[in-house]
């Protein structure tokens, strides 16, 4: 049987399969939030932007990579075998904030409501840090994948809290 080794993982075929999907999965989740983002609109085109606000195309970039390894790390989790406490609760959590994160969009751009976008962000960021620490109690590998997205999803708080103070 084929095995890759990827971070010290040792995959055989199948589980890079599983890896895959799992990766592909959580990216079209990830994507449920896309039809409410808007960047091109009116509302927010008028609305001020602070002066760190990146181009437009990171956004796609960021979050397609930021998914994958949210992908990556989930399976990671769940191939430790769902039977184990630590890896439903682990998982649980992750699912609870994949939920948060997809509520943003809505809230910011269709409700043009920043400060509830604000909380949103707020209440994903202690998420995506209780995720971590489940994630670490299963595999620090796994755990170490979210840390690009705590990074990433910090800055969009700063972002989101900078839009709000500006308008």
């Amino acid at each position: 049987m084929t095995h890759v080794s990827i971070g010290g993982v040792r995959l055989t075929g199948r589980e890079i399969l599983g890896a895959i999907a799992a990766a592909v999965l959580i990216n079209l989740i990830g994507a449920l939030g896309v039809p409410f983002t808007t960047p091109d609109s009116a509302w927010f085109q008028a609305l001020e932007k602070p002066w760190f606000y990146p181009p437009g195309a990171a956004f796609g970039i960021v979050w397609t990579v930021l998914f994958t390894l949210m992908g990556l790390a989930a399976f990671l989790i769940y191939r430790r075998g769902f039977e184990n406490r630590a890896v439903k609760l682990a998982l649980g959590v992750f699912a609870l904030q994949m939920v948060v994160n997809v509520a943003w969009s809505p809230a910011f751009f269709a409700a043009q409501e920043l400060l509830l976008a604000l909380g949103i962000i707020v209440a994903l960021w202690v998420l995506i840090v209780a995720t971590i620490v489940a994630f670490s109690r299963v595999d620090r590998r796994a755990a170490a994948l979210l840390v690009p997205y705590l990074a990433w999803v910090s800055f969009a708080a700063v972002l989101n809290y900078s839009i709000w103070a500006l308008n």
